[in-house]
């Protein structure tokens, strides 16, 4: 039987087979799923899916990881996209109570990280309220895969001292965001949820001061095998996301003049900017958007390579 035809998509809460609550209550992990690539789950994920009986999961977790679940585990798609739910988030939060009432072992199965804009907070309260034990399992992030895929590092010497990961969208009207704090030079903003309100977003920074020739990125569907990277600049940010839907990330800063695009993203890994006698930061100066960068990328130099030899080791341990 395949996956899909196992998934069942309920409309208000889902009746739970008629059972009454069990004499010992099962457990809720809240396990991160991460961006989509199988590989990039950790072990203590990969394990709780293979084992669990009930998987309640998002839209956003791709086929391939429900495909590690077990042939008779019930998989529930609690899909949300933008405004359309298929279960509310109490309803949500109601079900896994419930299925853990009956004795059941429940994942509840989150794209990304459970507690980045994944709502496990609700879902971990929810828990608490009704004396379940609940865990949660952290995932990779969709901001730290698309930096990855990318080569452009979210923190960098010279063009990023921090970074700040913030939603663009609100349940109702315009995000309630620090838009003077998120201007500052120097700086990484990784916007999530935030295609929709492109325009909107980089019209405020630069009203706060942000320069609109800094550089910035779109990735959609980040390390997935469909991901696109789009670098640009804060003041095309909006023209750049014309056009493009699912799921993606913008990020605006200094640090993203170092992203390429699938195109120039050489076969061995990312790119390295040209550099003016040396490494590090130096060769940075002057440039100010992703065009300048993506002109001087060229592949990794090859090193030559010698063999290291090991410590002796017994039962572990460095001798």
């Amino acid at each position: 039987m395949s996956r899909a035809s196992r998934t069942s998509r309920p409309h208000g809460l889902v009746a739970l087979d008629g059972a009454t609550t069990a004499a010992a209550p099962g457990k809720v992990w809240l396990v991160g799923a991460g961006p989509g690539d199988p590989e990039l789950l950790t072990l203590k994920a990969a394990r709780l899916i293979a084992a669990a009986g009930v998987i309640v999961h998002d839209g956003l977790v791709s086929a391939d990881i429900l495909a590690m679940a077990a042939p008779d585990a019930r998989l529930i798609d609690v899909a949300k996209r933008k405004s359309r739910h298929t279960l509310p988030q109490d309803d949500i939060n109601r079900l896994l109570v419930a299925f853990a009432l009956q004795g059941l072992d429940v994942v509840r199965l989150k794209g990304g990280d459970p507690f980045i804009f994944g709502r496990g907070g609700e879902e971990l309260e929810e828990c608490r309220a009704a004396g379940i034990a609940c865990e949660v399992v952290p995932g990779v992030t969709a901001a730290l895969a698309a930096s990855a895929s990318a080569g452009a590092p979210l923190t960098h010497r010279g063009l990023a001292q921090a970074v700040t990961f913030v939603t663009g969208h609100a349940a109702h009207g315009e995000p309630v965001l620090d838009w003077d704090h998120l201007a500052r030079a120097n700086q990484t903003v990784v916007i999530y949820m935030g295609l929709s309100t492109a325009g909107l977003i980089a019209a405020r920074l630069m009203a706060a001061g942000r320069d609109a020739a800094t550089p910035a990125l779109i990735t959609v569907n980040a390390s997935r095998a469909d991901e696109a990277r789009y670098p640009t600049t804060l003041g095309a940010l909006a023209t750049t996301a014309e056009g493009l839907s699912g799921p993606a990330l913008l990020i605006v800063g200094e640090a993203m003049g170092l992203a390429v695009s699938n195109s120039i993203l050489p076969a061995c890994g990312v790119g390295y900017p040209a550099e003016q006698g040396g490494g590090g930061s130096a060769g940075l100066a002057g440039k100010t958007g992703p065009q300048d960068f993506a002109a001087g990328v060229r592949a990794a130099p090859s090193t030559a390579l010698r063999a290291v030899p090991l410590p002796a080791t017994r039962g572990g341990r460095s001798l």
